[in-house]
C-alpha cells in the first residue's frame, strides 16, 4: 500500500498573526512532530514563501528550521510555487515569473540546498498550458494537478500508477485523487487500508496453509490494492479545519504494510515505463465539470456575474498596469509590497459566496478578508508619487469606493448570518 501525500502550507501575507499561530499550533506542529516521530514517513510539501516571510517577521523561525532538518533527512520534499499565492492563469506572464522567482529566493534563504527546482505547485492547482510553459522555462520538472485536468471530469479518470507528460509544456504530471482529497484524507484512507491489510494478511495465511510460497518482495499487486493513493490538501486540514478526534492520521502511519514516498521519488521509480503524453484541460482543484465544460474553470475567483469580483479584477489589473508604467517611481517598492498581497487568490475567493462545508471548508464569504485585499490593492496605487499617476489614481478610487458599497450591501442583504446558521 503506497500513500503519496502532498501538503500545502499557506497563510495570506496580510493575515493577522493570531490566525497564523492557530495554524501552527493546531496543524503545522502536528505534522512536523508526526514526521519527526516516524523516520520512515515521506511527504511532499509546498510551503508558500509569503508564509515563511510572515513567520520570520514574527520571529517564529522554529517551524522552518525543523522542516529544514526533515528535508535534510529526506523525509520532506519541497516544491516551488508563487510567493504570494496569486491565481496564476489570471495574472500577466511577467507577474507569474516574478512571484515564482521571489518564492525561490525565500525558500533558498530558509532551506538552502534542500530546496531544488523539481516539483511545482500551482496555487489552487490552477492550470493552463501557458502557465505550465512558464513553469517549465523556469527550470521545473513536474506539476501536481487535480484529476479533473485529465478529461475535464467528463471522461475516464487517470491511472494513478502511470506516468504522464503534459503535451503543452513537457512537464511530468502527477494527478491528485479528487475523491480521496475531497474530505479529510485519513478518514477515508483508514478503513480502506484496514481492509486491504486484512485481505493481504488473509491471502498470505491461505498461501502458507496450502504449502505455496508467499509472494516475493516487490511482487506487483493489482493497482487497486497497491495504489498509489495520492492525496493533496491544505495542511490546515490536519487540525485547524478538522480536529480528527479518533487520531486516524496517527493510526495510519503505524500500519506496517504502508509505504510512503515523495512525489519525485515516485516519478523516478516509474521512469522505466514510458510516459503517456496528455493534453490537459484548464482547471483548478475547485473547478466543477460544468465549469470546465463551459470554459470557465476559474469562475470561483472570477465570475462575470459577481459584481464584486468584476470590480476587484478591474482594480487589480489597473494596479498591475500602473506598476509597469511607473517602474521608476521612487515608491515603486511600496507599490509592489501592497500589490502582491492584494493579488492573493484569497481576496477573490472570499467574495465568491460559495458553501464549502461539505469538504471541510467554510462558507466562502468574508467582507473583512475581501477588504483586506482591497486595501492592499488601493494602497499599491496610492503609493505612486508622480504627478502623472493622478488620472489612474482617480480611476482606482472610483473602483475602491464602488467596491466598498457593493461588499457591504451584499453582506447585509444576502450573506449576513449565513456563517452562523
Amino acid at each position: 500500500m503506497l500513500w503519496l501525500n502532498f501538503l500545502h502550507f499557506y497563510q495570506p501575507a496580510n493575515a493577522g498573526f493570531t490566525h497564523l499561530k492557530k495554524a501552527l499550533d493546531k496543524s503545522y506542529w502536528r505534522l512536523v512532530m508526526l514526521l519527526e516521530e516516524h523516520p520512515n514517513l515521506r511527504f511532499t510539501v509546498n510551503v508558500s514563501g509569503c508564509l515563511l516571510a510572515r513567520l520570520k517577521e514574527e520571529n517564529e523561525t522554529a517551524f522552518g528550521e525543523r522542516l529544514k532538518r526533515l528535508a535534510a533527512r529526506g523525509q520532506v520534499e519541497l516544491t516551488g510555487s508563487a510567493a504570494y499565492h496569486g491565481l496564476l492563469p489570471l495574472l500577466p506572464a511577467a507577474e507569474v515569473s516574478r512571484q515564482v522567482k521571489e518564492n525561490e529566493k525565500i525558500l533558498t534563504d530558509v532551506f538552502g540546498r534542500h530546496f531544488r527546482r523539481r516539483g511545482f505547485f500551482l496555487p489552487e492547482m490552477a492550470y493552463t498550458p501557458a502557465v505550465a510553459k512558464i513553469v517549465k522555462d523556469l527550470g521545473y520538472r513536474w506539476l501536481i494537478v487535480d484529476e479533473i485536468a485529465f478529461a475535464g471530469g467528463r471522461g475516464p479518470r487517470p491511472n494513478f500508477s502511470r506516468l504522464y507528460t503534459d503535451a503543452a509544456s513537457g512537464l511530468k504530471i502527477v494527478f491528485r485523487n479528487r475523491e480521496l482529497s475531497a474530505a479529510y484524507p485519513p478518514d477515508k484512507l483508514w478503513p480502506l487500508f484496514q481492509d486491504l491489510g486484512a485481505r493481504e494478511k488473509g491471502a498470505l495465511s491461505g498461501a502458507s496453509r496450502a504449502g505455496a510460497a508467499a509472494p516475493a518482495a516487490g511482487t506487483k499487486r493489482s493497482e487497486a490494492e497497491s495504489g498509489p493513493f495520492l492525496t493533496a490538501t491544505d495542511a490546515e486540514l490536519y487540525g485547524l479545519r478538522h480536529e480528527d478526534p479518533t487520531a486516524a492520521l496517527e493510526k495510519i502511519v503505524k500500519i506496517k504494510a504502508l509505504a510512503t514516498a515523495t512525489l519525485s521519488d515516485f516519478l523516478a521509480r516509474g521512469a522505466v515505463r514510458p510516459a503517456l503524453t496528455v493534453e490537459l484541460t484548464p482547471s483548478s482543484w475547485e473547478s466543477t465539470p460544468a465549469e470546465v465544460k463551459s470554459g470557465r474553470p476559474f469562475r470561483l475567483w472570477e465570475d462575470k456575474s459577481n459584481a464584486i469580483q468584476v470590480y476587484l479584477w478591474r482594480l487589480a489589473r489597473l494596479a498591475l498596469a500602473m506598476g509597469e508604467k511607473f517602474k521608476k517611481d521612487k515608491n515603486y517598492s511600496w507599490h509592489r509590497w501592497h500589490l502582491v498581497r492584494g493579488l492573493a487568490s484569497c481576496t477573490f475567493w472570499w467574495a465568491s459566496g460559495r458553501d464549502f462545508s461539505k469538504v471541510y471548508g467554510p462558507y466562502a464569504w468574508s467582507p473583512d478578508d475581501i477588504e483586506r485585499g482591497l486595501e492592499d490593492l488601493i494602497r499599491s496605487v496610492r503609493s505612486f508619487s508622480g504627478r502623472n499617476s493622478r488620472r489612474d489614481k482617480l480611476a482606482a478610487e472610483n473602483y475602491y469606493w464602488r467596491l466598498k458599497r457593493l461588499i457591504w450591501q451584499a453582506h447585509w442583504r444576502r450573506h449576513w448570518l449565513k456563517n452562523y446558521e
